[in-house]
């Protein structure tokens, strides 16, 4: 299933996307189990495997009528953010061979763990701050891991087990302070930098992580155009390793890296960074389209 945090008339809620419309969870009532609460938010439900599986259970009972609670009509809906409080935002830096190649960097021989501050994360049609101290503002097309066990010293076998799903991510980075130091974080958090969205798939719904196409567009030109397929480390090797040095808890989102054709890949007479005004689409098969635009 596809869940996504919602905005209508100034109400949030956690609604079904399913092929293209919307159905909120409201409109499963009649069919969930005496006493089973809905969740208002993405945060609750994945922290929560008794409601999900109600959930489910009440869409299948749905069948059919679930038609009539469809919705294609998102004019008045406001996308919020897949996840709207990280407990954790853990990010994996070179794990594509083509970009770390681009880069002109070795590949990493263990995953390259940074982060960013929960206040980074955005949503769907968000407009991104532009930084007043940067001038070097880059995209960064990425897979997102939602973890929705509590992981602690997993093997890499049974590291998937510990996933809610997956949604979009774009990993902003402002080059110039990300290069500033040995630290990336200024480079990598500012407000905005973690767009995350439209929706959340559950596991389900992606058999294998490793092997989604994954683009990155801007103002309607493919700048990026690879495959999960590249990561030198896998989902699951991320979890496994995470979790050997600290606890994944509910609600933790790991970005699992970039692919090749960002802007710092490029020969430096041919960068062309963001600028104000710029419209960003990040798609990874399964998982539809996460757009931003860069603001002022």
């Amino acid at each position: 299933m596809k869940f996504a945090n919602v905005e209508r008339n100034g109400v949030s809620s956690v609604v079904i996307a399913n092929e293209g419309k919307i159905v909120p969870l409201g409109a499963l009532t009649r069919w969930l189990a005496n006493g089973t609460t809905l969740p208002t938010t993405t945060d609750q439900l994945l922290k929560s495997p008794e409601q999900l599986a109600a959930i489910r259970d009440a869409w299948d009972r749905l069948g059919p009528d679930r038609s009539r609670f469809e919705s294609k009509n998102q004019t008045e809906i406001r996308f919020l953010p897949a996840i709207l409080n990280p407990g954790k935002l853990i990010c994996i830096g070179l794990n594509y061979k083509k970009h770390a190649e681009e880069t002109n960097m070795p590949l990493p021989k263990q995953p390259v763990v940074f982060s960013k501050f929960s206040d980074s994360v955005a949503a769907h049609h968000d407009i991104i701050p532009y930084p007043a101290e940067t001038k070097q503002l880059d995209y960064e097309a990425e897979l997102a891991i939602v973890i929705g066990r509590t992981a602690s010293n997993v093997s890499e076998e049974e590291a998937l087990d510990y996933v809610f799903g997956y949604c979009c991510a774009n990993d902003l980075s402002a080059r110039d302070l990300q290069m500033r130091s040995g630290q990336w974080l200024l480079g990598k958090t500012g407000d905005g930098f973690a767009p995350l969205g439209p929706y959340i798939a559950t596991v389900d719904e992606i058999p294998d992580p490793d092997a989604l196409r994954i683009s990155a567009s801007v103002n309607g030109k493919t700048v990026q155009d690879s495959n999960t397929s590249d990561m030198i480390f896998s989902c699951r090797a991320i979890i496994a390793y995470l979790s050997k040095h600290f606890t994944l808890r509910p609600g933790d989102v790991i970005l699992t890296g970039t692919p090749e054709g960002v802007v710092l890949g490029q020969p430096e007479s041919d960068r062309i960074w963001l600028k104000p005004g710029d419209e960003m689409t990040i798609s990874i098969e399964g998982l539809g389209e996460l757009t931003n635009t860069v603001g002022e």
